[in-house]
């Protein structure tokens, strides 16, 4: 049993293989946060906890005369509101009589088998069935609003998952000013924040901080987890490296408008909380009724942040990914967009497919421009009928034509919006979110549709639906390609307007769910501007996300990177683009853009019919290595070997088959020298008492001397050159 529960304390142990997590209910009802850490099995972590009258912290009636108990400074699972405790809260409401206070005590609990369910939202799942939840109710002893928070316990993932439900149980309505999805106080040690703030083109650049008294935050404002923030951080002590010390995850299973706080408290304590973003946000929450939070997930290594970012990589790909592809490689690609962008028509798509085909590429992803009168950015968004302008005789005999290459065929969308130059704004443009009598502001030409309303999604059900069984399309590219602005809905009253950016998400996700149950077979790929919305709540609906927009090898090393922390290999697209790069003008080698674009999906992104003799033997080698390593890249343990934001030498990485027998080392110089100093690095992960042979220059080394030795390279010169090595058990010593 991963869960167990102690009457007469009260108190719930949840044990993972290499962690635990404490819960008191005391005497009162109060829920305290005991412990969160290193395995310490049922050792019973109360004592820790010490009290003191700290002043200017108020104490529970009940309690007046007892001044070292304040909720403004016991650690809590999830406090109330207007109720003593004066640090970041999860949750603001109004009750009936317009009163803001609610205080939550402990009523009974739950252990079940297997994990809890949250209606319209994603959340891990279980498919072995050795998962356990745990549900605490809780219920404000005023008013009867009631509380119940869920826990989900992965033993073997070292994961524990947290989400929260409230229910209006009060005699009128409740009203939601704020909703987080959970609190984590800590009570001790000095902690630094590492986050991924960015922008476009470059998202997830991994910065670390020590936090400071006071209150941080990471959020998103922008109706998506967006290319500035991501919904992950990592507490981690200020000596834990790679290898060695304490680290925490947390981890939001959202994909809208979100905020992660993380206070340093006046006791020098910290509480972190995240959840859906409170600016811009009301719930009216009618008798009876609920609100569910979105889940999040914890993770926590005492063996560095590698051990931790393993610990997530492997959640997402067996917990939360699903489907087909959750596993399966994904067909080595062909993107028209590079190539072409809006300039095509059927023989010049069909060019390419052949050159791709000859190549060894398994699929045509044919990007923006195909439907309506699609043109440009200006025209056509919501209009999912063929251009038969530019693709004569419509998708059928490309497609075919295509097939019969023997390659797959993809297609790109952008279903969450609509240009007000189409059929579709024409006849409902009612349906976009814009303020009555005020101009919308615009985001590459085009406004958001309703998707919190049931008639859009249907019609986009409805439409893209018959897409798909009308024509045998095998991959579909979900894109979104601007931030919410004027989020005023039509279709729901004033006093509800602050419901629209998470009816619009909980939307979305309702329509991704009906069209993945619909076409299992199809291959959905997430897009957000690229990676706008890089999160576990995109990769619960596609296992694969466009990494960013930015394509430059070079640039991509940061993304990538910092990208790793926390997501699989396997869910980064990235493809080999042109020389010179579109977005950055820089000149890299055909070979180094392939080193950088095999951490993750692989593809190409270029027009192939440019290429010379030697270029397309060239990328026939690419294609034919990346076959063999994707075993080893998509279902191994990545390894950082360099600081990619910090190092401006060289940039070093490598995947590891999780038995140590067999690991891909990558390497990327930034900065040739004329008088170079040695590039070496030590590998991870192998077997110390084995012996390896380098499979593409034939030397054999010991796993211990890779490893604590470690390896040097030859000397590179040129722009950005790069070399790979591929390590391979063969005997044991």
């Amino acid at each position: 049993m991963s869960i167990l529960f102690e009457q007469e304390s009260r108190t719930f142990y949840l044990n993972t293989a290499h962690t635990s997590y404490q819960i008191q209910a005391d005497c009162r009802g109060y829920v305290h946060h005991l412990y969160y850490g290193r395995q310490v099995g049922t050792s019973h972590m109360e004592y820790m906890h010490y009290y003191s009258d700290c002043g200017f912290s108020g104490n529970p009636y009940e309690l007046m005369d007892q001044k070292d108990f304040s909720l403004d400074n016991v650690c809590q699972e999830y406090p109330g509101c207007d109720a003593g405790d004066y640090r970041v809260s999860c949750l603001s409401l109004q009750n009936p009589d317009g009163s803001f206070g609610v205080e939550f005590r402990y009523v009974s609990h739950e252990i079940i088998h297997g994990t809890y369910r949250l209606p319209g939202l994603p959340a891990a799942y279980d498919d072995g069935g050795r998962a356990e939840s745990l549900i605490l109710c809780l219920e404000d002893p005023v008013t009867g609003l009631a509380l119940k928070l869920l826990y989900g316990v992965f033993e073997e993932e070292d994961m524990i998952t947290r989400s929260a439900i409230v229910e209006n149980h009060t005699k009128g309505t409740v009203v939601l000013h704020k909703a987080l999805s959970a609190c984590l106080d800590i009570p001790f040690g000095e902690w630094d924040l590492i986050h991924f703030p960015g922008r476009h083109c470059m998202e997830r650049q991994a910065q670390r901080q020590k936090l400071p008294d006071g209150v941080l935050t990471v959020g998103s404002r922008r109706g998506s987890s967006s290319h500035h923030h991501n919904p992950f951080v990592i507490l981690a002590a200020p000596e834990t490296s790679e290898d060695y010390g304490e680290c925490l995850g947390a981890m939001l299973v959202y994909s809208g408008s979100y905020r992660i706080d993380i206070e340093r408290t006046q006791m020098r304590a910290v509480r972190m909380v995240l959840g859906i973003q409170d600016e811009q946000f009301q719930w009216e929450l009618q008798k009876g009724e609920q609100f569910v939070m979105p889940e999040v997930l914890f993770g926590f290594s005492s063996d560095g942040l590698t051990r931790l970012s393993h610990q997530y990589a492997d959640f997402i790909r067996e917990h939360i990914c699903r489907g087909k592809y959750k596993k399966a490689r994904r067909p080595i690609l062909i993107n028209n967009w590079e190539a072409t962008y809006f300039d095509f028509d059927s023989g010049r798509l069909l060019d390419i497919a052949k050159q791709a085909s000859e190549l060894g590429m398994e699929m045509l992803v044919l990007d923006d421009g195909w439907f309506g009168r699609r043109d440009g950015e200006k025209d056509g968004l919501g209009d999912w009928y063929v251009n038969e302008k530019k693709l004569a005789g419509g998708l059928a005999p490309l497609i075919r034509e295509i097939h019969g290459m023997g390659m797959k065929f993809g297609i790109w969308v952008e279903p969450e919006m609509v240009n007000e130059a189409s059929d579709l704004y024409q006849k409902h443009p009612d349906w976009a979110l814009t303020v009555p009598g005020r101009p919308p502001a615009m985001g590459r030409c085009q406004l958001v549709l309703d998707l919190g309303r049931r008639e859009v999604r249907d019609y986009l059900y409805q439409v893209l639906s018959d897409l798909l069984r009308n024509y045998p399309i095998d991959y579909v590219k979900w894109d979104m390609n601007r931030n919410m602005t004027d989020m005023y809905s039509r279709a729901l009253p004033a006093h509800r307007q602050g419901e629209v950016h998470v009816r619009y998400m909980l939307g979305v996700y309702d329509l991704l769910e009906r069209l993945t149950g619909s076409f299992p077979e199809v291959l959905f790929e997430g897009c957000s501007g690229g990676g706008g919305r890089f999160d576990c709540g995109m990769l619960y609906y596609s296992p694969q996300i466009w990494c960013s927009d930015d394509t430059d090898a070079i640039e991509r090393l940061k993304i990538q990177y910092g990208t790793s922390f926390g997501y699989p290999v396997s869910a980064v697209g990235s493809h080999v683009s042109a020389s010179p790069n579109h977005q950055t003008g820089r000149c890299t080698s055909l070979a180094t853009r392939a080193t950088v674009a095999m951490s993750g999906t692989f593809g190409y992104e270029l027009d192939l019919t440019t290429l010379d003799e030697l270029e397309k033997q060239e990328i026939k080698g690419q294609i034919a290595r990346f076959k063999e390593y994707a075993p080893l890249i998509q279902e191994g343990d990545y390894y950082r070997l360099t600081n990619a934001v910090e190092d401006r030498y060289f940039t070093a990485w490598q995947h590891g088959a999780k038995d140590g027998t067999e690991a891909l080392l990558n390497v990327v110089v930034l900065a040739p020298q004329a008088n170079p100093t040695p590039i070496h690095v030590r590998l991870k992960g192998l077997r110390e008492d084995a012996c390896y042979q380098e499979l593409i220059f034939g030397k054999t080394y010991s796993g211990a001397a890779l490893m604590h030795g470690g390896f040097t390279l030859p000397i590179m010169s040129g722009d950005y050159p790069s070399l790979t090595y591929h390590f391979k058990i063969m005997q044991e010593r």
